[in-house]
């Protein structure tokens, strides 16, 4: 049952949190919240279905990841998340090596790509709640010379887009649009907050009110 409604406020929350990823990326994102949480791997397909738009893949895949650990782990908060660049009708996955890579930044200078970065929270008693961030980026004209000696000095080759706007890569941005700052790193952290505020889930300490 798929549900956005605010939960009713309770006891403090026992269940365990869990995030359904086993990117650094997105556990050092939710480190930032200070709560403890558990990693497991969600192991789902993440093929993209015949005709499936970027927003639409990464929205059922963050959805497909959340319960297959939900399914596994008992009562529980699991955190699910995935992301989508696509660029001109093309998705950009995780390029691997440097010629791929190579080949990604070359066709994203100059232009802009949207990055769909979506997250989806299963609560203890089964309810889901999933939502889309996304982030406008546009690149800079650079020559191969320079996409080159940025790929050598961070190796970026676990990231859709080949670039890390976190670090250096942000020498590759003209301008980047979103509603969180941290949807492009991959987790929505405002989002994830929002989330599970709305479930009854309480971050800053104390009742909730």
């Amino acid at each position: 049952m798929d549900s956005n409604s605010p939960r009713p406020h309770g006891s403090p929350v026992r269940a365990p949190l869990i995030l359904a990823s086993t990117s650094a990326y997105r556990r050092e994102l939710l480190q930032r919240l200070r709560v403890p949480f558990a990693v497991q791997a969600p192991r789902v397909d993440e093929t993209r279905g015949p005709g499936e738009a970027p927003r639409e893949l990464a929205l059922r895949l963050a959805r497909e990841k959340a319960l297959a650990v939900a399914a596994a782990a008992g009562p529980a908060w699991v955190i699910g998340s995935d992301q989508v660049c696509a660029c001109d009708g093309e998705i950009l996955g995780k390029p691997g090596g440097f010629e791929a890579a190579l080949g990604q930044l070359r066709h994203l200078r100059g232009r802009e790509a949207v990055f769909h970065t979506a997250v989806a929270l299963v609560d203890p008693g089964g309810d889901v709640q999933v939502r889309e961030v996304p982030t406008w980026v546009r690149m800079r004209e650079l020559d191969d010379a320079r996409l080159r000696a940025y790929l050598l000095a961070e190796q970026p080759y676990d990231c859709a887009g080949s670039a890390k706007s976190e670090g250096l890569g942000i020498a590759l941005l003209q301008s980047v649009r979103s509603e969180d700052p941290t949807a492009l790193v991959g987790l929505p952290l405002i989002a994830v907050c929002d989330m599970l505020q709305r479930s009854g889930f309480e971050l800053l300490g104390g009742e909730p009110a």
